[in-house]
């Protein structure tokens, strides 16, 4: 692993956005020193004055690194692909570039906020339905998509910032009692990713902050 102990995360170990940076981080073989943000605790320790100062929308993942503050999990990505050695997580090609973007940002903008913990609050009772409804109609847009893109990976044969997003939702999914045999291409890819073993060590069943009857 790459020492580069002046990174400072501030990560919930069950957060699809922290997740995505520890993918990133394990591939690139980055090292890093983390600050839990409980998001349950305390009413929600993102809500801190400490911490709305790194993020002010009060979410996580909050990242300093090189002297600044991202707290976007796909700015953190494509910041450390810019600036650390390792496997490229953005291919060279413009067209697959642009492919790996249009997945990630499906997943990141048009499938995951719905089920961030702010929303399920105002949802109430119904979140496991309001849950499941949105999943599945991110999911079949994205399967059709993954049938063209995809090779052993989501885009071609190579790991990137697509496959990054895709693990942690549907492991989202999965707790939401999604029926992910509905998309066998998505499956097909999840199950091929988390045989590696940056999709392990990042696993939230796998951290520091997981709670002991969550742990692997």
């Amino acid at each position: 692993m790459r020492s580069d102990h002046k990174i400072l995360t501030g990560f919930y170990f069950r957060s699809s956005c922290s997740w995505r940076v520890r993918i990133a981080f394990a591939l690139k073989g980055i090292e890093y020193n983390l600050v839990p943000v409980n998001l349950i605790k305390d009413g929600g320790q993102q809500r801190s004055e400490q911490y709305s100062k790194l993020n002010p929308m009060q979410q996580v993942p909050a990242v300093e690194i090189d002297g600044i503050t991202l707290c976007q999990s796909l700015a953190v990505i494509q910041y450390i692909d810019e600036t650390r050695p390792g496997p490229c997580l953005l291919p060279v090609d413009p067209k697959a570039r642009a492919k790996v973007r249009m997945i990630s940002d499906l997943i990141a903008s048009g499938i995951q906020p719905i089920q961030n913990l702010s929303v399920l609050q105002k949802v109430g009772e119904e979140k496991v339905p309001w849950g499941q409804h949105f999943i599945n109609r991110g999911f079949q847009a994205l399967e059709p998509i993954l049938k063209e893109t995809s090779g052993k990976y989501c885009v071609g044969d190579e790991i990137s910032m697509a496959d990054i997003c895709l693990v942690p939702q549907v492991y989202n999914a999965e707790r939401f009692k999604v029926d992910i045999g509905q998309y066998p291409t998505i499956r097909k890819i999840n199950e091929t990713l988390l045989e590696l073993e940056a999709f392990k060590v990042s696993h939230p069943s796998h951290q520091p902050d997981t709670p002991a009857n969550l742990q692997a």
